[in-house]
């Protein structure tokens, strides 16, 4: 049983408690020690977790001054969940402490891939770009430093993929999901934000565009290019 994760450990010791053991009424069995300090660990991280959603939309906000291009941004945070919770089930299914702090983990680096995408689109359209062109131009322009942020990330993470996992314990569950994420949040960011950005993103944008103008002194006319 060396090298295993404590979560699968316990899951198999209450598969074969619930089948093999037949305990009298009123009696039960608790789960302490380390594993419940890990589901402590847990409640806490996933309370973290949504406060840390939160703050990431009010600095979006804050940035952006709109809640349309904050709400595109963060959709990125469900890619990137896609592949994480894919990597979970492929590697066993046990969603450990280190596979929650992964998680958390990953959603900042999608967040900062939709800013480049929608910051982008922002500048482009100020410029006097039509929609599919703001579209087309702004995710070539910036697929090469999303992919270059992706890869920076999964090349440090790919030696703990490798080699005995003793000592690894912690960190190749991390890697798993981070990786997960990177994957699936790179690759349906630069297909799904531009899609919703030409369809959510274009129209109620015009009073951050026009103050965007402003700033820059290049201000442009109201009807829509």
């Amino acid at each position: 049983m060396a090298g295993r994760v404590l979560g699968s450990l316990i899951a198999v010791a209450q598969q074969k408690i619930a089948s093999q053991v037949n305990l009298p009424s009123g009696y039960f069995v608790e789960y302490g020690g380390q594993f419940g300090s890990q589901q402590e660990a847990t409640r806490i991280l996933l309370s973290y977790g949504g406060i840390a959603i939160v703050v990431i939309f009010l600095l979006l906000y804050k940035a952006f001054n709109s809640a349309r291009a904050s709400f595109l941004v963060l959709a990125n945070l469900p890619l990137a969940l896609i592949g994480g919770v894919l990597a979970i089930y492929l590697t066993g299914g046990i969603m450990s402490i280190p596979s929650l702090i992964g998680l958390i983990s990953v959603f900042g680096i999608a967040a900062r891939n939709g800013i480049i995408l929608v910051t982008h689109y922002h500048t482009l359209r100020v410029e006097g770009l039509s929609r599919d062109q703001v579209v087309l131009q702004g995710s070539k322009d910036r697929l090469a430093p999303v992919l270059m942020t992706a890869a920076a990330a999964a090349l440090g993470l790919l030696p703990l993929l490798f080699g005995d996992i003793a000592g690894k314990e912690l960190e190749r569950p991390l890697a798993h999901v981070i990786l997960g994420g990177l994957f699936t949040s790179t690759v349906l960011n630069m297909i799904i934000v531009p899609v919703l950005y030409s369809k959510y993103g274009w129209e109620k944008e015009e009073v951050f565009v026009r103050q965007l103008a402003i700033e820059r002194g290049e201000l442009l006319g109201g009807t829509e290019r």
